[in-house]
């Protein structure tokens, strides 16, 4: 499968699909599950609330974001393969820290979540064929393939394990 093309997204996505290495997009999802999970479950016990600076998120934080994110990228991915054309609404990220609580959560059970949700996320895209990750939708008022949203998920995880280790760690 090719990479998606700039008009299957929203240029703002660009910088995460763009992280994307070369190869099949579900099997790079697959080999990042066991690198992201090792990755966490690496991070010391002291750094799980911390914060590189005042108003920035805390690295449970960071977690649960990409937890929400894979959440809400995969059910427009289902939304767009089924080819439901009904328009998908955006969403604003800090109001989903603001209200999720993720530091008094145990950053275990964070991990265990991120890991079910991308294993079942693996099987929805393994039952995709060719068409289904060729088909458009509207997300935001942009127009995004199911082949895109794949790559943004993978990509946004590349995004935010770089960020963690370059101002967290």
């Amino acid at each position: 499968m090719e990479r998606p093309t700039p008009n299957e997204y929203n240029l703002y996505f660009e910088g995460y699909i763009n992280q994307v290495p070369e190869g099949n997009i579900v099997s790079l999802m697959e080999s990042q599950l066991d690198d992201a999970v090792k990755f966490f479950k690496e991070i010391p016990n002291e750094k799980h609330n911390y914060r590189y600076a005042e108003n920035k998120w805390n690295v449970k934080e960071v977690l649960g974001h990409i937890i929400d994110c894979e959440r809400i990228f995969s059910y427009r991915a289902l939304r767009v393969a089924r080819n439901d054309k009904t328009p998908l609404a955006g969403f604003e990220q800090d109001d989903y820290i603001k209200f999720a609580n993720f530091d008094k959560l145990n950053f275990e059970d964070l991990i265990e979540q991120f890991y079910f949700l991308r294993k079942s996320n693996l099987q929805m895209f393994k039952s995709f064929d060719e068409e289904y990750f060729t088909r458009i939708g509207i997300s935001n008022n942009h127009e995004i393939s199911t082949r895109a949203l794949a790559y943004i998920i993978v990509g946004h995880v590349i995004h935010h394990i770089k960020i963690l280790k370059e101002r967290y760690l």
